[in-house]
C-alpha cells in the first residue's frame, strides 16, 4: 500500500514549479492549507524534510531535490499511462499530427500519406513543414505526434531514417559557371548564398556552408529553389528536391574543388510508442518502407 498519493506528489511539484505555497495555490487552484497538508503528509509518511525557508523563499532541501526527480518521473509516467488508456479506449485515432523537415523527399512523403489515408479514410492528417530544429521542438512541446527531423531526441524514441545528400547549385547562366574551372571557397565568398531559416524557436542552428559575404535567408526550401533557378544566387540544396530542375537545365551543379557533396541524417522521432494509435503505427510502417526504397 502506497503511503503517498499521486495528487500529493503533484502538489509537492507545484510548490517547486510556482516558487512557493501561496503561488502554487493560485497556480493549481487549490487552497494553501491543502497544499501544506499534502507536503506535510509526504514528509511525515517518509520521514524526510522536503523544503526549508531561506529569507522569504521556500527552497528544496538536498533530499527534496532528489525526491523531485523521482516525483517528476512518477507523474510523467502516470500521464503517459492515461494517454495509452485513452488511445486503447478510443480505438483508431481521429487525427494525426506530423512534423516533417522540408528536406525529406516530398514524393515519398505523399505516398506514405496516401497509403495511410486509404487504410483509415476518416483520419484527419495535419502536416507541419519545418526546417532543422523545428520538428524536434514540436515533438518536445507535444504539438505533434510524430516528427521527421535532422535533430534527434535526447529523451523519447529516435531512429535513423534516411540520409539526404546536398549539392551546391546555381542557375546555368550564373557567373560562377562562367569561370571555367573548379571553384574554391574564396570564389563562393564573392557571391550571394541563399539560406533556409531554422524554424525552431529555441535551438536555432545553421547548416551548410555559410561563408558567403552576402546572404539571403528565407523560410522555405521551395523559395530557395525558385530564387536559385532565377539566378539570384547559389545554395546547397537536397538532391532529391531538385532532380526536375537539374534535368530541365534550370539548375547546374557547381564544380567545387572540395566537398562537392554533403549529407545530413534524418531521424524518425516520437515521445512514447505506446501512446500511438493504429493509424500512427501504419504511418511509421509505410514511412520505413518508403525510406528503404531510397537506399
Amino acid at each position: 500500500m502506497l503511503r503517498v498519493t499521486l495528487e500529493q506528489w503533484r502538489m509537492f511539484r507545484s510548490v517547486v514549479q510556482f516558487g512557493g505555497f501561496n503561488q502554487a495555490s493560485q497556480g493549481i487552484h487549490k487552497s494553501q492549507s491543502s497544499i501544506h497538508n499534502a507536503v506535510g503528509k509526504i514528509e511525515s509518511s517518509l520521514d524526510v524534510k522536503l523544503f526549508e525557508i531561506e529569507g522569504r523563499k521556500t527552497v528544496l532541501t538536498q533530499a527534496g531535490e532528489l525526491m523531485l526527480k523521482r516525483a517528476n518521473f512518477l507523474l510523467d509516467e502516470a500521464a503517459k499511462l492515461e494517454i495509452v488508456g485513452h488511445t486503447l479506449g478510443q480505438g483508431t485515432e481521429g487525427s494525426l499530427k506530423i512534423a516533417v523537415d522540408e528536406m525529406f523527399p516530398q514524393a515519398r512523403l505523399y505516398k506514405v500519406l496516401d497509403t495511410v489515408s486509404a487504410q483509415y479514410p476518416m483520419l484527419q492528417i495535419e502536416l507541419v513543414e519545418s526546417v532543422l530544429s523545428g520538428a524536434s521542438e514540436l515533438i518536445e512541446n507535444a504539438d505533434v505526434d510524430i516528427a521527421i527531423s535532422p535533430v534527434a531526441l535526447t529523451e523519447g524514441f529516435s531512429e535513423q531514417l534516411c540520409q539526404i545528400d546536398f549539392i551546391a547549385v546555381a542557375n546555368p547562366d550564373h557567373t560562377l559557371h562562367s569561370l571555367g574551372r573548379d571553384l574554391t571557397a574564396e570564389d563562393l565568398k564573392s557571391h550571394r548564398q541563399i539560406v533556409v531559416r531554422d524554424s525552431g524557436m529555441h535551438r536555432k542552428s545553421d547548416a551548410g556552408w555559410l561563408g558567403a559575404n552576402q546572404r539571403w535567408t528565407v523560410s522555405h526550401l521551395r523559395t530557395s529553389i525558385d530564387m536559385i533557378c532565377s539566378g539570384l544566387g547559389f545554395a546547397w540544396l537536397p538532391l532529391t528536391s531538385i532532380k526536375n530542375e537539374l534535368a530541365q537545365g534550370k539548375l547546374k551543379t557547381l564544380p567545387l574543388q572540395h566537398n562537392s557533396k554533403r549529407s545530413m541524417q534524418l531521424h524518425l522521432i516520437f515521445k512514447d510508442g505506446d501512446s500511438l494509435g493504429p493509424a500512427a503505427r501504419a504511418f511509421l510502417a509505410e514511412l520505413r518502407y518508403q525510406c528503404e526504397e531510397l537506399q
